[in-house]
């Protein structure tokens, strides 16, 4: 038997990445993973014969300067799209706006610097009403004004017919259910879709 002869060589994927940075809603907190809408997005991908590889980077409470600190780790793998859903627990905090808005623009030039470049995708985020509606529409803002001044794709936002639905909702009403997450998908799939068949 030659050397060699008889071993199976470890199988590698090399299906490109596509990398979902996100805070618990991406995590799929209190389910299983394979209910969070990443997963779901890998069943639309199978199902589409499109030859991409989900990779969910979400952590639970991150805020947008969390997910920055990550970026050098995460982007050590060669990414075709950045799916950046962040912000959520910022909003919660009642942080600066122009603090949020100055992370994710360094996520994305971080992402640039990656050869090539991948492409963008933003998930915009709501704050809630309770620090008023000025800090609302700052908040608000920061996702078409980066998204335009990215070139990224806009998914104008994630919750999107699951919000403040209690059926779609964990008991917590923040955190969607499994069928939750199927929608959150599709909200999501409408976006990246285009990317991936162009």
């Amino acid at each position: 038997m030659s050397a060699g002869e008889g071993s199976v060589p470890e199988a590698t994927d090399d299906r490109p990445v596509i990398l979902f940075v996100g805070t618990s809603l991406t995590a799929a907190l209190g389910l299983d993973p394979s209910e969070g809408y990443p997963a779901r997005i890998q069943e639309k991908l199978d199902a589409a014969g499109l030859r991409y590889r989900v990779v969910n980077a979400g952590v639970s409470g991150e805020t947008s300067a969390g997910a920055l600190r990550r970026m050098d780790w995460l982007l050590r793998q060669e990414v075709a799209v950045l799916v950046l859903e962040t912000g959520a627990n910022d909003g919660l905090r009642g942080q600066d706006p122009g603090a949020t808005r100055a992370n994710i623009q360094a996520i994305f030039d971080r992402a640039r610097q990656q050869e090539p470049p991948p492409n963008l995708v933003l998930v915009a985020m709501e704050a809630l009403p309770n620090y008023g509606e000025d800090y609302r529409e700052s908040f608000r803002a920061i996702y078409p004004e980066l998204a335009e001044a990215n070139d990224a794709v806009l998914v104008p936002f994630f919750l999107e017919g699951v919000a403040g639905n209690p059926e779609l909702n964990q008991p917590d009403g923040i955190h969607p259910t499994a069928e939750g997450h199927e929608r959150v998908a599709e909200n999501v799939w409408k976006a990246l879709e285009p990317l991936l068949t162009e």
